[in-house]
């Protein structure tokens, strides 16, 4: 089977998928972002060479910029690893057919190397070369150091994908590569190892002397193996079929029975939120939320941004809502089809999701009481916005919920995983997030602080008022849309 072959069967399950419009959107709000990230890095580039030259008038900025290579490439590391994922196709199938499984790993590796993350940074580092070849540096040199630039861009691809691996095996995935980079990064603030130096060296090297690029080649051809190495000996269809043997600690959960009818779907949600890595992310992101706040209110500059109040409120008592609720109902896409044909009411399933976000954003409320320390304007934001998160954002994010079509793979590691994101998780954050801000610091602006609160308080008062209504109106979509969920919850 050749490339050409790979590249249709590609272009065939993007067109026929379920999620088809949806994963469409996202490309073209994803296209905008890119054209962002494009022109940033092109005025960069651009820029580059003439602002080194200010900055440091009696210095080659070539000799400058490599002394900054090693920062350049550590930062590369962490976001490829928040944000690259290998480019995987569906090879279960292909594991029955007569094809070589070093073919299609070979094809999966090879079009990583044509990720966007490894194109982006040439918008920089061309310009910049064009620069320096107008100034008169030497073209073969300058041509040279292109190249190496774009070899560590590729080892940066290939080594991301094997901390990826060793780090999926971890609770918290992301704990590995912060300890990684940040360990680098401390040894060479210290001056223990002087990795800036080092790097800076082999570039310089690699520039007067293009024999050295050898180094960095060898290097990509010995991570390129030792990722071929390790997908080939995973792609067996015996490990599709494997069952990992835990031993629960059940609870009984005796005190959901108080919720009355939905008690079943309470500890279904609690069971699946401790027993799965991916659901996992949403309890561990608790401590990040409620910390958020530290982040800002011991700055002087943001004690005078009263206005900003409300949307740290919004976050850090509506975090489990906002990383929770934004997969209602992939959450039980796994299972979904066999729900869906039990004797239930929809709107009981539906209820105890919203008791459970309610519940998370008074005790989040709860906790966050201590912000008062920074001042009582804070506590008062927190208390409206946790009165908005429970009577419009808990309601609102339910409502979105009607419109997934992605399936959530509960056993996929939890930190930063955008599988089963959808364009819905992207358009729910302006409801969630910018309304309330909006609303806040347009009547913060007109009348006052205390009026703002006010107005947060009562829209979320209303929504809990019309609790009973918008409930029947959000079962009502969910079971308009109840067979277009479970065709697309059936896919892989």
């Amino acid at each position: 089977m050749t490339i050409k072959h790979f590249l249709n069967l590609e272009r065939k399950q993007f067109f026929r998928s379920a999620s088809f419009g949806k994963s469409v959107a996202l490309n073209i709000l994803m296209i905008f972002f890119a054209l962002y990230f494009i022109a940033m890095f092109l005025l960069v580039g651009i820029g580059l060479y003439p602002g080194l030259k200010q900055v440091f008038p009696d210095q080659d900025p070539l000799i400058i910029l490599n002394g900054y290579l090693f920062f350049y490439i550590l930062g590369d590391m962490v976001l490829r690893f928040f944000f690259q994922k290998l480019p995987v196709m569906s090879v279960k199938p292909l594991l029955t057919l007569p094809i070589s499984r070093h073919k299609v790993v070979n094809y999966v590796l090879r079009k990583s190397a044509f990720s966007f993350f490894n194109f982006l940074p040439l918008f920089a580092f061309v310009p910049f070369s064009i620069t320096l070849l107008i100034k008169g540096y030497p073209t073969g040199a300058v041509l040279v150091w292109l190249l190496a630039v774009i070899v560590v861009t590729l080892i940066i691809n290939y080594l991301n994908f094997i901390i990826e691996t060793f780090s999926s095996e971890t609770e918290l995935s992301f704990l590995p590569i912060i300890l990684f980079a940040g360990g680098l990064f401390a040894l060479n603030h210290f001056n223990v190892i002087s990795f800036s130096e080092v790097i800076a060296q082999g570039f310089n090297s690699i520039y007067n002397n293009p024999i050295f690029i050898l180094v960095p080649i060898l290097i990509l051809v010995a991570l390129y193996m030792v990722n071929f190495k390790q997908l080939k000996s995973k792609l067996y269809l015996d490990s599709s079929l494997k069952t990992k043997v835990t031993v629960v600690n059940a609870s009984s959960m005796e005190w959901t029975k108080r919720f009355g009818d939905i008690a079943p779907f309470m500890q279904l949600d609690l069971k699946l939120l401790w027993r799965n890595k991916r659901s996992k992310s949403s309890v561990w992101m608790l401590a990040l939320g409620l910390l958020y706040g530290l982040f800002f209110y011991p700055q002087e500059s943001y004690q005078n941004m009263p206005w900003f109040f409300a949307f740290i409120g919004i976050f850090v008592t509506g975090i489990f809502l906002i990383n929770f609720g934004q997969f209602i109902p992939a959450w039980d896409s796994g299972y979904y089809k066999m729900l869906m044909s039990q004797n239930i009411k929809y709107k009981q399933y539906l209820k105890s999701k919203w008791t459970l976000m309610t519940l998370s954003v008074i005790i989040l409320f709860v906790l966050s009481i201590p912000y008062v320390y920074f001042g009582w304007k804070i506590l008062l934001a927190h208390f409206a916005a946790a009165i908005y998160n429970i009577g419009v954002n808990t309601h609102v994010i339910l409502y979105g919920g009607s419109f997934n079509r992605k399936k959530i793979d509960l056993n996929q590691r939890a930190a930063f995983n955008y599988q089963g994101t959808g364009a819905v998780q992207w358009i729910i954050g302006i409801p969630l997030m910018l309304l309330p801000l909006a609303i806040f610091g347009i009547t913060y602006a007109l009348v006052g602080f205390e009026v703002g609160c006010a107005v947060l308080t009562v829209l979320g008062a209303v929504g809990i008022v019309l609790h009973e209504k918008l409930m029947v109106f959000i079962t009502k979509k969910y079971v308009d849309n109840k067979y277009k969920m479970i065709d697309a919850f059936s896919q892989d």
